[in-house]
């Protein structure tokens, strides 16, 4: 069978329930609710031979600052006829001339690098049920008050306006701060995913602030099983482990081109996910 017989097509919700089936055949933990998220925010394709549906990919746009390319799969009967290269040169197209992000697995690294995505660091993924630890006296909730300064302290770290995702995230979870002097100067965010919640993104000024608000959300779910992607720039993977939350994988953070990385103001410490970044 050669890729000319694959047909590509707008993703849809009517394609939810066939993209499910392949992220359960690749082993991923996502939800209907998860996929449901991802397309809210995002453009797809998926790619149909006959009547099944045989690869997705989305595009995450961030204003027209950035977007980030993610749910790439290929059913795995399929792999290794040119698909996935199908299906990035789609994502590609629909993101414009937006710069890309992504974060690559070992298997999907040579296709990404042929495209002109270059490495910028790892993602380690943290997950786990999460010791009892007290809550810190230096973060609380969040209010609707803060969003404002949420996003933009947002903007500054990640380079791009995420308001709409940190709309939605705020939405369907919840938001924690930390505050000095009377000023926003991190946040956090957590919200249900996979086989239970995931703490994402965290934003902060350094790395025990960054620590404090992790904190506030194991705090208030003793004993759930809790997930993190951080960096391994961030430094805060051993003490996620000691916390009892265990590497247990990751990937490739990629851009095309490069974009310049955090300014002084706040650090990426933990993603909204992979896919989201």
């Amino acid at each position: 069978m050669q890729t000319s017989q694959i047909d590509l097509a707008a993703f849809g919700s009517e394609h939810l329930g066939a993209a499910l089936n392949l992220s359960r055949q690749a082993g991923w933990p996502h939800r209907p609710e998860d996929w449901q998220m991802a397309l809210a925010l995002s453009e797809g394709v998926v790619a149909i031979e006959g009547d099944r549906v045989v690869g997705t990919v989305f595009v995450t746009p961030y204003k027209q600052d950035c977007a980030t390319i993610n749910m790439v799969i290929v059913d795995e009967a399929m792999r290794g006829r040119g698909l996935g290269r199908m299906l990035m040169h789609a994502a590609m197209e629909l993101a414009g001339d937006r710069p890309l992000r992504l974060v690559a697995t070992a298997d999907g690294l040579p296709l990404y690098e042929k495209l002109g995505f270059r490495q910028t660091g790892r993602i380690l993924q943290h997950q786990g049920t999460a010791a009892e630890l007290a809550a810190p006296i230096a973060t609380s909730a969040a209010t609707m008050a803060d969003f404002t300064a949420i996003t933009e302290l947002d903007r500054q770290a990640f380079g791009a306006d995420r308001a709409d995702l940190l709309e939605y995230i705020a939405k369907a979870g919840e938001l924690a701060v930390l505050r000095r002097n009377g000023r926003i100067t991190g946040f956090a965010a957590l919200r249900t995913f996979g086989r239970g919640e995931v703490i994402g993104p965290v934003i902060a000024g350094n790395l025990e602030d960054a620590k404090a608000l992790v904190t506030h959300f194991i705090a208030l779910r003793p004993g759930a099983f809790l997930r993190v992607d951080t960096t391994a720039a961030a430094g805060l993977s051993d003490w996620l482990a000691q916390q009892g939350l265990a590497h247990v994988g990751g990937g490739i953070a990629m851009m095309k081109p490069s974009i310049p990385g955090a300014g002084p103001v706040a650090t990426i410490f933990a993603l909204a996910s992979q896919a989201l970044g």
